[in-house]
């Protein structure tokens, strides 16, 4: 029976390391916070900002919510953000409305403050290996799932299953920086279950509710589930993972729900306590 990488110790070992920076920034005065901007009143993106401002009142970080009504009025909303002190991390409740130019909405936002990684220059920093911005939060937390269950990337075959900017290849950027070999599929592979089977790491972030079944997997693999679906038949959030399927097959796994979400959250929160680090230290230069 496979290992069972539940997110919630990992999101808790984070939330911790988050606390104590954040104790340490209070004691200089700097205030860490979170703007959340969101055009209209969608329940998925009233239900991750519940999420993210309970972990950010968990560890001292404050939080104000913006809503706006246009493209307009979000790009202002932007700019005045960006270049306010008192705010250091802004979060877009994305995708937005097909009326609205989201790349030039993410244009507007300050790279040092894009802590959920979606601005051109955090990207660059994440392709480049450089520390421009933040790496996006779900990128990130499936390489802290890794790392917290002692899983080494060093010199393993990693494959990727999903190719968007955000997940798949930030996420393919992040392993080779620890010294993996990644390798990325996406819908139009040519057997995928081979690719799937060579692999040392899947990391699958393909939308698509349990497609990867235990025919797919070899024993001794690490899943790392990223894909949060509904599935309609079953009536319940999914993973791209059979779960059930796989349990037996794989050495460890990643729940859906339970795994990697949590842990994405408590990225995003750490993400705003170093910006305001960065800006703290800036200040006293």
């Amino acid at each position: 029976m496979a290992e069972i990488l539940k997110g919630a110790p990992v999101a808790g070992k984070l939330n911790e390391e988050t606390e104590r920076l954040v104790e340490g920034l209070l004691e200089r005065g700097i205030v860490p916070c979170l703007a959340i901007v969101k055009v209209g009143d969608r329940a998925e993106d009233s239900s991750y900002e519940k999420g993210a401002v309970k972990r950010c009142n968990e560890v001292g970080i404050s939080t104000l919510t913006v809503c706006c009504s246009n493209e307009e009025d979000l790009i202002r909303t932007m700019d005045v953000l960006s270049t306010d002190d008192t705010v250091h991390g802004i979060l877009l409740m994305r995708p937005l409305p097909k009326e609205m130019n989201e790349e030039e909405v993410l244009r507007h936002i300050a790279p040092q403050k894009d802590v959920d990684g979606c601005t051109e220059g955090s990207l660059a920093g994440v392709y480049a290996g450089r520390s421009l911005g933040f790496p996006p939060c779900t990128a990130e937390a499936a390489v802290e799932m890794l790392r917290f269950y002692g899983i080494p990337l060093e010199g393993k075959k990693v494959t990727i299953l999903g190719r968007s900017l955000v997940v798949g290849r930030a996420a393919a950027m992040m392993v080779l920086g620890e010294s993996a070999t990644p390798t990325i599929c996406h819908s139009k592979t040519k057997d995928l279950p081979s690719e799937c089977r060579r692999a040392d790491i899947v990391i699958s972030a393909m939308g698509r509710p349990e497609m990867i079944t235990a025919d797919y997997l070899g024993e001794g693999q690490t899943v790392i589930d990223v894909g949060v679906n509904w599935n309609e038949k079953k009536r319940k959030l999914t993973g791209d993972v059979d779960f059930d399927g796989c349990v037996g097959k794989v050495s460890g796994i990643s729940p859906v729900p339970g795994g990697v979400g949590a842990v994405t959250t408590a990225v995003l929160v750490s993400h705003v306590a170093k910006a305001a680090e960065a800006f703290g230290k800036k200040e006293e230069e």
